[in-house]
């Protein structure tokens, strides 16, 4: 399935429950589509977001009302039905908004090209935290639910960790100079795999963040722009030459190409609220719903990528709090300033 956006989208997301998917556009336009297995994809809703592009996409409230982010650096809360403006956060960072994610049901974060990383809470309707943990701008974030940590990479080299629950760092990687672009928890919870610039994989062990425990390298010569965890042991990856691929971590480290987007970078991958969808978006103005049983049909035969170092899943941890210690049934050199500041000074979600 195909959707014409008619402009380069830089950020795609779909509703948690219906067949609704969202797309925000260079121009600053953000576009949501109804889709269906027997029809063509239909437009509901068109709203002029941003002066400048829609960088970050995300539904909340149940799907009631989809953020958007941007480098005139305002978030925008509309409603999802009338397509109003339910309120606007005015320099919400520093710079661009480069990122949003869901944390739970009352918060999410953003990433800006400042290198900082924010707590909204939407209950509160404030800014709750600030991390002023990076140099760069974020490439991209991740949340483990369970132990409250909040994972960002920045273009400044480095994996952060931010405890939400103290409100602190609590740590960062050393400086890699394979700079990481994409983030995924993996191993239920156990490892952390980073995309990176050179198409090298980079894999952490949970409480081992200060230097990677191991390197994919052979996998692909293409830049990592999105990870997209398929279960606990396979990430789908998006890459700079527009081709989607299947990598299997641990035990075998493996790659497939599953797909191809097209000849143009493949910026976000996502998938439908039933999984029945792979969500793709690229440079080529084209939202692409790949069937998610077609895709995997025939993954059996597989090429193996190179490890440069042994790894173990029976890590212990050792830089990180009691908190650390995830359940078994969880699902899931260059130093920074580490400190986090309290911010109550904006009133975003008042109208929420």
């Amino acid at each position: 399935m195909e959707i014409n956006v008619k402009n380069i989208a830089f950020d795609l997301d779909f509703h948690p429950s219906n067949q609704l998917v969202a797309a925000g556009l260079i121009t600053g336009n953000l576009y949501v589509y109804r889709y269906a297995e027997d029809s063509e994809p239909q437009r509901v809703l068109k709203v002029r977001a941003h002066s400048e592009s829609c960088r970050a996409v995300r539904f909340i409230n149940e799907g009631r009302v989809i953020l958007t982010g941007s480098p005139d650096c305002s978030i925008l809360a509309t409603d999802i039905e009338t397509g109003s403006p339910v309120a606007r956060l005015e320099n919400s960072h520093e710079k661009a908004v480069n990122r949003l994610v869901n944390l739970t049901e009352t918060t999410i974060a953003s990433g800006g090209d400042e290198g900082h990383i924010k707590v909204w809470d939407t209950r509160q309707q404030t800014c709750c935290n600030s991390f002023k943990v990076h140099e760069e701008y974020i490439t991209d974030m991740t949340f483990e639910p369970d132990s409250m940590k909040l994972l960002g990479t920045s273009g400044d080299g480095t994996l952060s960790v931010c405890n939400l629950r103290s409100s602190k760092v609590q740590t960062q990687s050393e400086f890699s100079e394979d700079e990481p672009l994409s983030i995924a928890i993996m191993k239920n919870g156990r490892k952390v795999i980073c995309g990176t610039e050179s198409g090298t994989m980079l894999l952490y062990s949970w409480g081992f963040f200060k230097d990677c425990s191991d390197r994919f390298t052979g996998l692909s010569p293409n830049p990592v722009n999105a990870l997209l965890k398929l279960d606990e042991e396979r990430v789908i990856t998006g890459t700079e030459n527009g081709l989607i691929n299947l990598v299997g971590i641990l035990p075998n480290r493996i790659i497939q190409p599953i797909a191809e987007h097209s000849e143009y970078p493949v910026e976000r991958l996502a998938f439908s609220h039933d999984r029945k969808y792979l969500g793709s978006i690229s440079h080529d103005s084209i939202l692409k719903m790949w069937d998610i049983d077609s895709l995997l049909q025939g993954t059996g035969k597989k090429a193996e990528g190179k490890s440069a170092a042994a790894d173990s899943d029976d890590d212990m941890d050792m830089d990180m709090d009691k908190d650390d210690i995830l359940p078994k049934s969880s699902k899931g050199t260059k130093r920074k300033n580490n400190g986090a500041g309290l911010d109550t000074t904006s009133d975003f979600f008042a109208d929420l």
